[in-house]
């Protein structure tokens, strides 16, 4: 049983979400007047102890850009994680680009961000031919889903080795004591069955620096994706304090049996 922090990989999306509300129409994604660049931010939050860099390259484009996952692959020296659609054309950059791991991930266009796990159960068929792929390239591959029991076992039908739980639901009822309990429940109960079948479990999606204390009633989790959160308190107390704080909630947890 592993007895460690949990690994903080920092989602910077909405940096580039910024830049992308007033330079969406700019040849370029950084320098002279175009700003802020993610892939600074990043490497300021890797100096900072983040352990991994996620970033979302959405089929529109709408905040990450082709330029800046080039860039990131060519400048961190920690992890690059790549969330994309379960599509050929975003298998076939992903076998370009090469990153440490791929999170695939549902999208909506309508969504401002991700909103809700991707359904294995509908789309199996054609996972099962991508999820190989990305293997065979020797990138780690996991799957962002729901904390389902049917989702979970899917995952590991797929032979997926890592899966992502979507905290979206804990997050959104976490003013609610009773709804919380809840929410936490099947977070707990996904993890542990995952473990069981062998797969490492991550999660993330509306964590912040409030709730992610509840989440020592999960065991087993490897590693947090945080972002929102992370951006909003970098903006009062820079990005330096704000990975420091988040570590540090971090150093809470310990891994226990279930």
């Amino acid at each position: 049983m592993r007895t460690g922090r949990i690994r903080l990989g920092v989602n910077i999306d909405h940096c580039a979400t910024l830049r992308q509300s007033r330079y969406r129409d700019s040849a370029r994604t950084c320098g002279q007047i175009v700003e802020p660049d993610p892939v600074a931010f990043a490497l300021a939050a890797e100096q900072a102890g983040a352990d991994g860099i996620t970033v979302h390259l959405r089929e529109d484009r709408r905040h990450i850009q082709d330029r800046d996952v080039a860039r990131l692959r060519e400048c961190l020296r920690t992890h690059l994680n790549l969330e994309m659609a379960p599509t050929p054309e975003m298998l076939s950059w992903a076998i370009d680009l090469k990153p440490d791991s791929v999170c695939l991930v549902p999208e909506h266009r309508e969504e401002v961000t991700t909103e809700g796990g991707l359904n294995l159960l509908t789309v199996k068929g054609s996972l099962t031919k991508l999820v190989r792929a990305i293997k065979d390239a020797d990138i780690q591959v996991s799957c962002f889903i729901d904390p389902d029991p049917l989702q979970i076992e899917t995952a590991a039908a797929l032979d997926s080795p890592c899966i992502e739980l979507h905290t979206g639901a804990f997050a959104n009822h976490f003013y609610n004591p009773v709804s919380r309990r809840r929410e936490l429940g099947k977070l707990r109960t996904a993890a542990i069955r995952a473990h069981d079948l062998g797969l490492t479990v991550n999660a993330g999606h509306g964590i912040n620096y409030i709730n992610i204390a509840y989440l020592i009633d999960v065991p087993w989790l490897y590693e947090l994706n945080i972002g929102h959160s992370i951006l909003s308190r970098a903006l009062y107390t820079g990005i330096s304090e704000a990975i420091s704080k988040m570590k540090a909630c971090l150093d809470r947890y310990q891994e226990r049996e279930p």
